[in-house]
C-alpha cells in the first residue's frame, strides 16, 4: 500500500500499554508483509487473536482444483455468464485458468461467504456487476460495480453481496502491488501514474461482532484448506494503523494514456503480481494521427499468455467472433493473435475507443481451470478462417 491510514482508537506510541474503558489490556497484532522487512499494520484486539480451539482439513474444490491441459494449443473463448449461478464469493468460485503464479475464477454470488483467510497470497477481486459489503478485521469496505478490491494475504474477511453480484477473482501466489514505475522511491504515486491516492478507498467503520465467542475461519494454504475454530471473533478490533489493509480502486477512475499511434498494453497496466500483470482498458480517444490504424496489430507474445475479460462497451477487434459483454478470450503464447479480418480497415477514421475490459497477462503458461470446458466456445479458434471464407464468398 502506498499511504498511511488510521481507523478507530490507537495509543500514542506503538507497543505501549493500551487499555479499554474497563481497564482491560488490549492485545496488539502486527500484520507484516515479508516478515519485518516491508509494510505493516498494527491492530488492537479485545481478546487474544491466536487462541485456536480446533483445526481440521476440509475439501473445498473451488479453492484447490487442479488445472487441465491447454491441448490442443488454440486461442479460446470462454463465456462465464453461461456458468451456474449462486453461492458465495469464496467456496463457489469456478476456476477458468491457472498456473503456479495465479488462478482466475468467476462467481455469481448471492449469499454471504464464510470467514476466509488466503495464506497463499493477495487476492484481486473485480466486481463486474452488482455490489457487495466486504467485512474485514480492518473494518467495512463497500464494493460496487467496476471496483478492483485488493485483499492482502492473511486478512480475515467475508463477502456479503447486496443481491446477486458477478465477480472475477484473481488469486496470486504472493503480493499484488501498484506497478513500481508509478511510485516514487518513498512510495508516493507519481504524476504520470494513471491513478492517485485519492482514487484508492480503504475500509472505514470497525465491525463489532454480534457474537464474540467461538468463530470458524477457512484458511487456504499450500497443502489445501483448513477449518480453524478460534476462541473469539477476529473482528474484535478497536483500532489499527499502518500501510497494510484492503482497498478498492474503480476502473472508472483509471486515466488512460493516449498516443498518436498505437499504445501497447503496458500503458494500461493497473496492478502487478508475481508472474503476471493486470491492465484496464477504458474509454479514450483513438490514435489520432491521420495515418494511424486505431486497432491493435497482430502480435506474438512469445512468453506471455493473455486473458481479456470484456466488461462494457464495444470491442471492435473481435467483431463476428462471438465475443460480447462478459466474454473472456484466452490467447496463449505460441499463437499469433490479432484483429479479425476486416476489423483494421473498418477502424480507420475512428475517433474513440468505447470499452471497459480487464486484461491479465501471465509470464508462465496457463492451464485451463476446472470450469473452463463448461463455458468454452469451441468455434472461436477457427473464427478468423470463417470470416475470411465469408468475405471471399461475398467477392
Amino acid at each position: 500500500m502506498t499511504y498511511y491510514r488510521c481507523v478507530g482508537d490507537v495509543p500514542r506510541k506503538r507497543h505501549q500499554q493500551f487499555r479499554d474503558a474497563d481497564g482491560h489490556l488490549l492485545t496488539e497484532e502486527l500484520v507484516g508483509e515479508e516478515g519485518f522487512f516491508h509494510a505493516s499494520s498494527l491492530l488492537y484486539h479485545r481478546h487474544l487473536p491466536n487462541v485456536l480451539l480446533e483445526a481440521e482439513p476440509v475439501d473445498v474444490p473451488a479453492l484447490t482444483s487442479d488445472g487441465l491441459p491447454n491441448s490442443p494449443l488454440v486461442p479460446r473463448l470462454l463465456q462465464p455468464h453461461q456458468l451456474p449461478t449462486g453461492g458465495d464469493v469464496v467456496t463457489s468460485r469456478q476456476p477458468l485458468v491457472q498456473n503456479d503464479d495465479v488462478r482466475v475464477s468467476y462467481v455469481v454470488a448471492d449469499r454471504p461467504s464464510p470467514l476466509f483467510r488466503n495464506a497463499l497470497g493477495d487476492e484481486l477481486v473485480f466486481v463486474e456487476e452488482g455490489a457487495a459489503r466486504l467485512e474485514t478485521v480492518f473494518g467495512e469496505l463497500p464494493a460496487r460495480q467496476g471496483d478492483y478490491v485488493r485483499m492482502p494475504i492473511g486478512c480475515v474477511h467475508r463477502w456479503v453481496p447486496e443481491g446477486p453480484a458477478r465477480f472475477l477473482v484473481v488469486e496470486a501466489r504472493g503480493h499484488v502491488k501498484v506497478p513500481a514505475r508509478y511510485v516514487s522511491p518513498r512510495g508516493q504515486l507519481l504524476e504520470h501514474a494513471p491513478y492517485s491516492e485519492r482514487d484508492l478507498r480503504g475500509p472505514d467503520g470497525l465491525l463489532a461482532p454480534d457474537d464474540d465467542g467461538e468463530t470458524e475461519v477457512l484458511v487456504r494454504h499450500r497443502d489445501g484448506v483448513t477449518r480453524h475454530v478460534y476462541a473469539h471473533h477476529p473482528f474484535d478490533v478497536v483500532g489499527w494503523d499502518g500501510y497494510v489493509y484492503p482497498y478498492a480502486l474503480s476502473i472508472y477512475d483509471f486515466e488512460p494514456i493516449v498516443k498518436r499511434f498505437h499504445a501497447p498494453p503496458p500503458v494500461h497496466e493497473t496492478f502487478a503480481g508475481p508472474g503476471f500483470v493486470v491492465c484496464s482498458f477504458c474509454p479514450r480517444p483513438a490514435d489520432y494521427d491521420p495515418t494511424a490504424v486505431p486497432l491493435p496489430y497482430a502480435h506474438s507474445a512469445v512468453d506471455c499468455d493473455e486473458l481479456m475479460f470484456f466488461v462494457a462497451g464495444d470491442y471492435t477487434a473481435r467483431k463476428g467472433s462471438g465475443v460480447g459483454l462478459g466474454s473472456m478470450t484466452f490467447h496463449p503464447s505460441g499463437f499469433v493473435h490479432g484483429p479479425h479480418p476486416g476489423a483494421a480497415e473498418a477502424s480507420l477514421g475512428r475517433t474513440r475507443n468505447e470499452e471497459h475490459a480487464v486484461m491479465i497477462d501471465t509470464f508462465r503458461p496457463l492451464s485451463l481451470g476446472a470450469a473452463a470446458p463448461a463455458c468454452a466456445d469451441e468455434g472461436y479458434a477457427t473464427s478468423w478462417a470463417r470470416l475470411v471464407r465469408a468475405a471471399a464468398g461475398q467477392r
